[in-house]
């Protein structure tokens, strides 16, 4: 089934139980398979319900990983996983303050949930992620305003793995239709640009697994 595109959630999610439900999700991801870029679907913890072949591709080489894999929750891949700056270009401005923004916008609303709450112990686990929530998050959003955290019309930096395409522009587009949006979920797909817009930034090296994530808009001595 679609649902487990791309092989690394270890068990489906669950589906809602009403057969019609079931149905639309089943013909959903015949028409999220059809596109020719990277989408997928999400609940409000970011949990992915389903992902096309694409979105596979593009994250097929990334390492495993316990609890932020890709495929499983797209919140913690961008926040912990050691490869995520190895695809999601100018990661720290581009993706990881933003998807505190995402987390914290998730709390206000859905604050007792296990999987949120979950995420937000991760991050103050971590001195320097928890300095970034803390201090970074706000100045961040003080700069850019709330619009820098908006989703819809996004244009993010993707260092895509197939060599024809590189550093490569996407512009994420969310539609969600009314049944899905029901349903508590949306859907986000990466339209990937002409790769000669982007610029061409030199790849970081791996971090270790276990290494300290250190988000520069906070100086470490805060940590």
């Amino acid at each position: 089934m679609a649902y487990q595109a791309g092989g690394q959630r270890p068990a489906p999610r669950p589906v809602p139980e009403s057969c019609d439900a079931q149905a639309y999700l089943q013909d959903y991801a015949v028409l999220l398979e059809s596109l020719p870029f990277p989408s997928l679907v999400v609940d409000h913890r970011w949990d992915v319900v389903m992902a096309n072949g694409a979105f596979e591709t593009l994250f097929r080489g990334v390492r495993p990983h316990p609890t932020a894999m890709p495929g499983h929750n797209f919140l913690r891949f961008v926040l912990f996983h050691p490869d995520a700056a190895d695809l999601l270009g100018e990661h720290e401005a581009g993706w990881c303050l933003p998807a505190l923004a995402h987390l914290r916008t998730a709390l206000e609303t859905y604050g007792h949930d296990n999987e949120l709450q979950a995420i937000r112990r991760d991050i103050a686990q971590d001195p320097f992620m928890e300095a970034a929530y803390r201090q970074g998050l706000p100045h961040w959003i003080r700069a850019v305003g709330e619009a820098g955290a908006r989703l819809d019309g996004a244009v993010r930096l993707l260092l895509h793995p197939d060599p024809r395409r590189g550093p490569t522009e996407c512009r994420i587009v969310e539609e969600t239709p009314e049944i899905l949006r029901g349903l508590g979920l949306r859907r986000l797909t990466m339209v990937l640009r002409d790769p000669r817009r982007a610029p061409a930034p030199a790849r970081r090296a791996r971090r270790p697994r276990g290494a300290p994530t250190h988000l520069t808009v906070v100086p470490a001595s805060q940590g």
